[in-house]
């Protein structure tokens, strides 16, 4: 198979399945839950999760989770020609089910791929190249990181209410300065700007997955404005709570039943 990129969202419900290929899972937003062949992990913000071939997996979002999926071919022949010389190590890579933490390097790519407005075929053979390339040449760091799924939950029980870097300081015993310092080093993000993406991206799954009207998913997220709702999701993803809901009501119609 053709290596392929795509950002997907998760919702409480545990799904389990397995698939005849492999399958990176890089931590974007929330925490997934995931228990790999009777192995528990999460993966959060900065996290991978290594998904052989035909390994039976059971997954469940924690609200706004989202990841990036990179889904590859272990072969010989197909990692041969993404990475040369390169391919037995990505086969054993990719042949080992766990988590890891990421280095920061690659937690920029993941992100920036991530963030990229299509990810088509050739985006999907580049990016695996360089994700596999990266993780061979530079394995997953183990790294003394922020508890960022402790964080994200916490700014998902306080999503209506503000939020400063002094609250996500205190709950991780850290002076706000260095707690910023912290944060940016091991995100790539200001912590409000983190807050904001996040109250944005529960935001747009409330919206594409319920029927509540567009002012209480304001509040819900911390807008008392929805004139300032709307402009920060037009800002984030292009695009108005209408037509997001639109493209989800489309999307859904076209899926197979």
């Amino acid at each position: 198979m053709n290596p392929s990129l795509s950002v997907r969202h998760y919702l409480p419900e545990t799904q389990a399945h397995s698939h005849d290929h492999a399958q990176l899972v890089f931590g974007l937003d929330g925490a997934l839950q995931m228990d790999v062949e009777g192995r528990a992990g999460c993966v959060a913000a900065q996290q991978l999760a290594v998904i052989p071939s035909a390994c039976r997996h059971a997954f469940a979002g924690a609200q706004a989770a989202s990841c990036l999926v990179l889904d590859v071919s272990s072969g010989v022949d197909g990692l041969g020609a993404l990475l040369g010389a390169g391919a037995d190590e990505a086969r054993r890579l990719l042949d080992t089910p766990g988590t890891h933490v990421l280095s920061p390097a690659l937690a920029s790519l993941v992100s920036g791929l991530a963030a990229l407005p299509t990810l088509d075929a050739a985006v999907g053979r580049h990016g695996a190249a360089l994700l596999l390339a990266g993780l061979v040449q530079q394995p997953a760091a183990t790294l003394p990181g922020l508890p960022l799924a402790r964080i994200d939950a916490f700014i998902d029980r306080h999503c209506a209410h503000p939020l400063q870097v002094r609250d996500l300081a205190e709950l991780v015993g850290l002076a706000p300065s260095r707690f910023h310092e912290r944060f940016l080093a091991e995100t790539g993000l200001r912590p409000m700007e983190y807050v904001r993406r996040r109250r944005l991206r529960l935001a747009r799954l409330l919206l594409t997955t319920t029927m509540l009207p567009v002012g209480e998913v304001a509040a819900r997220t911390g807008y008392s404005s929805q004139s300032a709702f709307t402009s920060a999701l037009v800002r984030e993803f292009g695009e108005t709570p209408s037509a997001l809901r639109r493209a989800a009501r489309a999307e859904s119609r076209t899926k197979p039943a």
